[in-house]
C-alpha cells in the first residue's frame, strides 16, 4: 500500500480530523473535519476559547486520547505514516523522539518523589538511549540548554522545590531529551508572570531555531500569538474557522469569531481617567509589613521573608487600584493581610476610620461582611456540595438577614452577573469557568461590601470571557460606587480596569501612578522590565 503523498516541506498534516466524544455531552464531537499542517522548522499556534478541541487535536496527535473519547475520521500523518492507524506498540517508541509534548502544569506532570535528574534520565532510559553515564551528562547538558542555574546541583532537587519557571523549564529539558522533530507546546506559559512567561516563550523560540524543530504551541492569548508565531489556526467549538499567517489572522482577522477574540484583548490604555480626588476614603495602608518565616533546620533557624514592607496607600470611594507585580513579590500577601485573613506584623490599616490591623476577630467580625473577596480559581471557591441558592445566601443568612430576604436579593443579583434566576437551585459543577467567576462576584455582593478585593479575578479565563468579566466589574463597580483592589500579573488587564497602578517587588512597592504614565513612561528598572515582557507588545499598541 502506498504511503500517503505530503508536501516536502510538511513534518506533519491533520486532515479531515472528526473526534467524538460521548453521549449526552453538549456537543457531539471535540473536533470536526480539521485540517491543517505543521511545515518544517516553523511555529503554528492554535488558539482558540476552552472547548474549542485544541488539547484535543494535541492528545490525538500524541496518542494520548481519553478512553471515552476516539478519531472517527480523518488522518493524522507524521512523514506520511497515519498516527490514527498505527498500533499503540509502534506509537510508544514514536513519543518523545518523533513528537514531544510540554504539559501546562507543570507541577502535577512531574512525579514528585523523583529528583528532576532522574526524571530525565528515565525518559532517555524508557528509549533504550545511552548508558548511565551518558545520561547523566545528556541532563546537565539539557539543564544548561533550558538555563537552569547550577546543573549539578538543580539535578538532585525535587520539583517542589523550584519556582514555576524552574519547573517549565524542566518540561522543555524533558520533551528536547530525545531532540524531537515536532515539538507540542499545551498552554505552556498560561499560569506564569510577565517576565517568566516573556523568558519561556524566548527559550522556545531560540531552542526552535537552534534545532530547526517544527513547534504546536497552543494558546489562548493573542499577546503569544504575536510574539511567537509564523502561522496561526483559530479554532470555535470543535471546528476550524480561520488559519494563515500570524501578521495577517492578528490584523485583518477575516472571521466573526477571530474578529471578536482580537477585540477583546485588553490593550495598554492611552487616555487618562477622571478621579474624584475628593470621595470619602475607604480604607487607607499605612506602613503594612508582614514577615514568613523561612524553614531552617535543627541547628539553625530559619530566616525571616518580608512579604509585604512598609506598604502605604489610600483607596476612595468608586476606585480602582491595581497592584501588579510578579509571582513572590507580595501582591496576594498584601491582599490577604488587607481582608485580615492573615496578620499583619506592623502597620496600621484604617476601614471606616478605625484601625483594624490588630483588631481581635470578635470585634472585626461586625465589619467583615462590608470587605469581600473574589478568588482567583472560581472551580476551587464555590462548594461542590451545595446549590447556587444556598452558596450565595448562607453568609447573609448567619449575619441575620432572614432567608426569604436572602433569596429574593440572590435572585436579583443571579439577574445582575448575567445569569438567569434557574441557575438558583443548580450547582457549580453544571457551570462554566465564566459563569462560576459570576456567581463568585454575585456571592461578594451579597452583603452590600464597600470594599472588594479581587485575586488574579480573570487570569484563568479566556479572553472573551475575561472581557466580559472586566466588564461586569466596571459596571457593578460605576453602580454600587464600590472601591476595588485588583490583583493581577497581566499588566493590560490593570491598564484596562485601574486608576491607579501599584508595582510591587520584593515586598515594596516601587512605582505607582495612573496606569497611561505607568505602561507609557515607566521610571523604576522594576516597572521598565515588566512592560518590556508584555507577549506582543508592540501588536498590542498597535491594535
Amino acid at each position: 500500500m502506498s504511503q500517503p503523498f505530503m508536501p516536502e516541506n510538511v513534518v506533519l498534516s491533520v486532515r479531515d480530523l472528526t473526534v467524538e466524544l460521548p453521549a449526552n455531552m453538549e456537543r457531539p464531537y471535540a473536533v470536526r473535519d480539521i485540517s491543517f499542517d505543521l511545515r518544517s522548522g516553523e511555529i503554528l499556534c492554535i488558539i482558540g476559547e476552552s472547548g474549542s478541541g485544541k488539547s484535543v487535536t494535541a492528545n490525538a496527535i500524541m496518542g494520548l486520547l481519553a478512553p471515552s473519547i476516539a478519531v472517527t475520521g480523518g488522518q493524522i500523518l507524521f512523514k506520511g505514516m497515519d498516527i490514527v492507524k498505527t498500533p499503540e506498540e509502534r506509537l510508544r517508541p514514536l513519543r518523545g523522539r518523533a513528537v514531544s509534548m510540554i504539559f501546562q502544569d507543570p507541577l502535577s506532570a512531574l512525579n514528585p518523589l523523583m529528583t528532576i535528574g532522574r526524571q530525565i534520565a528515565e525518559v532517555m532510559a524508557a528509549h533504550g538511549v545511552g548508558t548511565t553515564e551518558s545520561r547523566g551528562a545528556k541532563v546537565l547538558e539539557l539543564l544548561d540548554e533550558v538555563g537552569l542555574p547550577d546543573p549539578p546541583i538543580l539535578q538532585n532537587q525535587y520539583p517542589f522545590r523550584l519556582s514555576g519557571g524552574q519547573r517549565q523549564r524542566v518540561m522543555i529539558a524533558m520533551a528536547l531529551a530525545l531532540d524531537p522533530d515536532v515539538l507540542i507546546a499545551d498552554e505552556p506559559t498560561t499560569a506564569l508572570d510577565v517576565t517568566t512567561q516573556a523568558q519561556i516563550l524566548d527559550l522556545i523560540r531560540k531552542i526552535q531555531r537552534r534545532k530547526n524543530m517544527s513547534v504546536m504551541f497552543i494558546t489562548h492569548d493573542f499577546g503569544v500569538v504575536a510574539e511567537i508565531a509564523d502561522r496561526v489556526v483559530v479554532m470555535e467549538k470543535g471546528e476550524l474557522v480561520e488559519q494563515g499567517p500570524a501578521a495577517d489572522v492578528l490584523n485583518a482577522p477575516g472571521h466573526p469569531y477571530t474578529q471578536r477574540l482580537v477585540a477583546a484583548v485588553p490593550h495598554l490604555r492611552e487616555e487618562a481617567r477622571s478621579a474624584d480626588t475628593q470621595a470619602p476614603v475607604v480604607l487607607e495602608a499605612q506602613n503594612v509589613e508582614k514577615a514568613y518565616r523561612a524553614t531552617g533546620s535543627f541547628f539553625r533557624k530559619g530566616r525571616a521573608v518580608k512579604a509585604v514592607d512598609r506598604v502605604s496607600f489610600t483607596i476612595r470611594k468608586g476606585q480602582t487600584i491595581g497592584i501588579v507585580g510578579e509571582s513572590g513579590s507580595g501582591k496576594s500577601s498584601l491582599g490577604r493581610v488587607l481582608l485580615k485573613l492573615t496578620d499583619c506584623d506592623g502597620g496600621r490599616i484604617l476601614f471606616d476610620g478605625r484601625d483594624i490591623a490588630d483588631m481581635p476577630e470578635d470585634a472585626f467580625r461586625s465589619l467583615r461582611p462590608y470587605i469581600q473577596m473574589i478568588f482567583q480559581d472560581p472551580f476551587a471557591s464555590l462548594n461542590s456540595r451545595r446549590t447556587v441558592g444556598s452558596i450565595l445566601t448562607v453568609g447573609p443568612v448567619a449575619h441575620g438577614t432572614a432567608p426569604h430576604e436572602a433569596k429574593t436579593k440572590a435572585l436579583e443579583l443571579l439577574q445582575r452577573v448575567g445569569l438567569d434566576a434557574g441557575a438558583f437551585e443548580r450547582f457549580p459543577h453544571e457551570f462554566s469557568g465564566g459563569q462560576r467567576q459570576r456567581i463568585g462576584i454575585a456571592r461578594a455582593l451579597m452583603f452590600d461590601p464597600v470594599l472588594l478585593v479581587a485575586d488574579e479575578a480573570v487570569s484563568a479565563l479566556d479572553v472573551s470571557i475575561q472581557a466580559q468579566i472586566l466588564e461586569l466589574l466596571a459596571g457593578v463597580q460605576k453602580e454600587m460606587k464600590l472601591a476595588m483592589i485588583f490583583i493581577t500579573h497581566d499588566l493590560r488587564v490593570a491598564s484596562q480596569i485601574c486608576d491607579e497602578v501599584l508595582v510591587m517587588y520584593k515586598g515594596r512597592i516601587v512605582e505607582s501612578g495612573p496606569p497611561e504614565k505607568i505602561f507609557r513612561t515607566p521610571e523604576h528598572d522594576y516597572t521598565q522590565r515588566l512592560v518590556a515582557a508584555i507577549p506582543g507588545a508592540e501588536w498590542g499598541t498597535a491594535a
